[in-house]
């Protein structure tokens, strides 16, 4: 067998295939078909979501290729970054999906009393709030607000100690009172 089409079979050789272009072309070819499955099987007929899934799975396991520990097969590692990708993206939609019923709650509470037109300018409204707030407080009112997330949650996402993000949640809520009521006024 040449160096191109050898299965690499350590993490030294995976390191190797990675290195190198030809090496790596080989390796993708001997990996993606089973790593492809493993996400079209689960992804219910969706070609282009277990695509994109395959893609991120690679994308992952190039720049996260000093955690392969050779102690497993590697399209075994692959197909656990895959379980993980896949699991982002239901992440993803689980929340996509709260934030879609939790704004379309709001719009019908707001349409209620006040008419379409004034739950539009009230969206403007906050929109333009938001805007106000710098970057952290607007990330973490999106977190906790709109995406129903615990504050733990939130502080593990910025990166910051829960006491840091329960500051910078109250500072954002004020912020955006103040800058919510400016709006209103206007």
């Amino acid at each position: 067998m040449t160096s191109d089409t050898r299965v690499v079979e350590s993490g030294r050789d995976l390191r190797a295939a990675l290195a190198d272009d030809a090496a790596f072309e080989a390796w993708y070819r001997q990996t993606v078909t089973r790593v492809y499955s493993y996400l079209a099987s689960r992804c219910l007929g969706d070609e282009d979501l277990a695509q994109e899934l395959t893609q991120q799975t690679y994308i992952a396991a190039v720049t996260g290729r000093a955690r392969f520990d050779s102690k497993s097969d590697q399209v075994t590692w692959l197909c656990g970054i895959a379980r993980h990708k896949l699991a982002d993206h239901f992440r993803r939609l689980e929340r996509d999906e709260k934030r879609h019923l939790s704004m379309t709650v709001r719009e019908l509470a707001l349409g209620a009393g006040s008419g379409e037109w004034a739950a539009v300018e009230d969206r403007a409204a906050i929109a333009d709030a938001m805007r106000t707030l710098p970057a952290a407080q607007r990330a973490v009112l999106t977190f906790v607000a709109l995406d129903g997330l615990p504050v733990a949650d939130a502080a593990r996402l910025l990166g910051k100690s829960f006491g840091a993000t329960q500051s910078l949640l109250a500072r954002a809520r004020e912020g955006f009172r103040r800058a919510y009521g400016q709006e209103a006024d206007r």
